[in-house]
């Protein structure tokens, strides 16, 4: 009898299969990748890989839910900091996600919604609305919670603000990965977002 394996196993093995996927993503893109090269790159059987995911599909999937949940732990809220603090930090994060685009999945996303969803005639797909509606709903709790501690005075609606913040966000993070961090000035362009949000928020800040 094969001995029984635990589930924090599975759940680490898992997580280094997607770790090992993200890199030939990266290298190669969501389409010129195969099964055989995440095989290769995390040095497992086809019925290793194949115990935890079905396809490159469901492999592509489970990475960005992976690393959708990073995300969204930051906006989880930390006694050490204040919620501007801690927004500014986060916000300060995905500037130095954007300056080292060419080191992300980007390109993959774009080839990946394009590949399976755009290429099947669908306007609209429930797991990328999904995805969007799930970060937009995690800005706007950590916004009504600093409202509720009276840390934010905002003069704009919760969900405007969030819409406004991925808005901002994806726009400069795909013009950066066309042209260059050189023409798109990420620098200045994150100062502009963080001059604005303080303006939208009314951070009540501490001297």
């Amino acid at each position: 009898m094969a001995p029984k394996v635990s589930d924090q196993y599975k759940k680490e093995k898992k997580k280094e299969l997607l770790e090992a996927a993200k890199r030939v993503f990266i290298r190669k893109g969501y389409v010129q990748t195969t099964m055989q090269d995440i095989m290769d790159e995390a040095g497992v059987s086809r019925g290793a890989l194949y115990s935890y995911f079905n396809n490159i599909q469901h492999i592509f999937e489970e990475l960005l839910k992976f690393e959708d949940e990073i995300d969204i732990h930051l906006l989880e809220k930390y006694a050490q900091y204040s919620f501007w603090q801690q927004l500014t930090g986060w916000v300060q994060l995905q500037q130095k996600n954007i300056k080292s685009i060419n080191q992300s999945l980007l390109l993959c996303k774009t080839e990946f919604f394009l590949t399976i969803y755009r290429g099947g005639n669908q306007t609209s797909n429930p797991y990328l609305v999904e995805r969007y509606q799930k970060l937009a709903d995690s800005i706007k709790e950590f916004i009504e919670l600093g409202i509720e501690r009276k840390e934010f005075k905002p003069c704009m609606p919760s969900k405007s603000i969030a819409l406004y913040l991925i808005s901002f966000l994806d726009g400069l993070m795909l013009d950066t990965f066309n042209l260059s961090v050189e023409v798109t000035k990420v620098n200045e362009q994150i100062d502009i977002l963080l001059f604005t949000l303080e303006k939208m928020l009314c951070p009540i800040i501490e001297k």
